[in-house]
């Protein structure tokens, strides 16, 4: 079997695109990947151009590991975001592929599953006035469609400093959240990579008596050192990971020993098997794993035969319910959370489990999309 080419198609929304990628081969099956860009759509599509007449065309899709190292380092350049996006959903398409032609989900050509269900949490819920009063009527909807994990960023548009006056304000957001979710549902608390340490540890003080199930990016993701101070000094989980595109790069992660939760994006590390790997790596230092997924359908799928396998896998995130919920029409077989456990069943079906439905696909054509943290009312996800 070889690859004979790959077709692209952008679904759009105001706030994100989608990047839908199917891989082709010479004896008629089809693969699926998906990543989400962030004003680098286009580059990432140009990419994939060059990579499709260099590296992918003609290649064979079961020799998953030759295609994934000639695609990073054949090109000598260091592989940044948008190169490891794009390999991301070549290499999960692949796995779409392999699975299919030998009748088998991806999760039983990883090692088999380990649970039959997969917590998830809900974000992309808080798209309301930011008020303690709307919060607390969105976060019960969340609770009453089955979640039973939630996150919120509750700080405006705070950089590195915290006003007292904003920081009450933040406070009280999260006061009616945990009020509306009762106290047996897991809230994350997001941060963005927002703060100072010395900041990020005074806001964490000031959120304990609400039990944050972690603290996620409590400062920019580029010093470790800064994140040690943070970790050296609050009392809940810390969780890191999304804006780390290598795996190697997260070697001195491990080493500080300053997270619990580790956050890779399966769209943007390179896809399922280097996360697997990473998962793997994060298991020898005690260290679980919960992946970000700002993604459509497609990428949960393939998220969650990350999750079938990994004994380490704590949940995953989960948008689609809440934001831009009219997109899950354009995967068939789209994961759903069951209200009455919270959680996703894991799939029997072959690969990945899901199709792109094309025609549909077409329906959302690609957008200007945007989404600025420090912009004012950046929550509700409504770029101007």
């Amino acid at each position: 079997m070889r690859i004979t080419g790959i077709s692209t198609h952008v679904v759009g929304t105001p706030w994100r695109n989608l990047t839908y990628v199917q891989v082709h081969t010479d004896e008629g099956l089809t693969g699926v990947g998906e990543t989400r860009m962030l004003g680098r759509t286009d580059a990432l599509l140009g990419y994939l151009r060059e990579a499709s007449a260099n590296h992918i065309t003609g290649s064979d899709p079961f020799a998953v590991e030759d295609l994934v190292k000639r695609m990073k380092y054949g090109d000598y350049g260091r592989a940044g975001e948008i190169v490891m996006s794009g390999i991301a959903v070549i290499e999960m398409a692949c796995w779409d592929i392999k699975g299919k032609a030998l009748g088998v989900p991806v999760w039983q050509l990883l090692g088999g599953k380990v649970t039959d269900r997969v917590k998830a949490y809900a974000n992309g819920w808080y798209t309301t006035e930011r008020t303690p009063e709307a919060y607390h009527k969105a976060a019960q909807g969340v609770v009453e469609r089955g979640y039973r994990a939630l996150k919120i960023d509750p700080f405006g548009t705070g950089h590195f400093e915290l006003g007292q006056e904003e920081t009450r304000y933040a406070v009280s957001l999260i006061e009616a959240v945990r009020d509306a979710i009762g106290p047996d549902t897991e809230l994350m608390l997001e941060m963005h990579g927002r703060f100072s340490p010395s900041t990020a540890v005074r806001i964490a003080h000031e959120m304990a008596p609400f039990r944050p199930a972690w603290l996620e990016e409590p400062v920019p993701p580029e010093n470790l050192k800064a994140l040690s101070k943070v970790a050296e000094k609050v009392d809940m989980p810390i969780a890191t990971g999304e804006r780390i595109h290598d795996r190697i790069e997260f070697r001195e992660l491990f080493e500080s020993q300053a997270v619990d939760i580790i956050q890779p994006d399966v769209g943007h590390i390179g896809g399922i098997l280097e996360t697997r790997k990473l998962a793997a790596t994060a298991e020898t230092h005690y260290m679980l794993i919960a992946p970000h997924n700002v993604g459509g359908s497609v990428l949960t799928a393939a998220s969650l035969q990350v999750a079938g396998c990994t004994p380490n896998f704590k949940i995953l995130e989960h948008f689609n319910d809440f934001a831009d919920a009219d997109i899950k029409k354009v995967v068939k077989g789209a994961p759903t959370v069951d209200p009455a456990t919270g959680c996703f069943e894991l799939s029997d079906a072959p690969g990945l489990g899901v199709e792109l439905d094309v025609d549909a696909a077409a329906e959302f054509p690609q957008q200007q999309a945007r989404f600025d943290l420090w912009a004012d009312g950046w929550e509700k996800r409504q770029p101007k």
